[in-house]
């Protein structure tokens, strides 16, 4: 009798932690997405080029803004509620936090929003420098780790 209880506990135990995995934004949800190039921009000098990044149709979309440095390429990508920089130079592709000029996220919420472990993790995601199609699908593919749990929804 004490096994089927047992037994019991944890069935109900997994299919309670599967619908609030689900409830939280569960990281396989930002499997598909959709990157689309933003036209007919007046971007100044150092802006290249302006994409939006969409996991889903229901939210509004992430920015991604290409920008030139004397390092190479930086990608702003940015919502209403973060702002993180990838950057393609002689050193690799990776991500760093976004420069305090580029970024309209009060940095206490960006702090929140943003997993700094895993931003450290992504400091090098590949040795070489990447053209913006690799790059764009890069940052589409490892943007959602970087997301805190409680903060996933935003993306999807």
């Amino acid at each position: 009798m004490k096994t089927m209880s047992y037994v019991t506990v944890f069935i109900l135990t997994f299919l309670l932690s599967a619908n609030l995995a689900n409830a939280t934004g569960v990281r396989s949800a930002f499997n598909e997405y959709e990157i689309s190039l933003v036209q007919d921009l007046h971007m100044g000098k150092q802006v290249k080029a302006v994409w939006k990044l969409s996991y889903s149709k229901n939210e509004t979309p992430v920015t991604v803004v290409k920008r030139k440095t004397g390092e190479g390429t930086e990608y702003l990508v940015q919502s209403e509620y973060f702002a993180v920089c990838y950057r393609s130079t002689a050193a690799g592709f990776g991500a760093k936090e976004a420069k305090g000029a580029w970024c309209a996220v009060p940095k206490k919420i960006n702090r929140a929003v943003i997993n700094q472990e895993q931003l450290a993790r992504q400091e090098i995601l590949t040795p070489e420098k990447v053209n913006d199609e690799y790059a764009l699908g890069l940052i589409a593919s490892y943007l959602p780790q970087l997301i805190n749990d409680g903060y996933t929804h935003i993306l999807n």
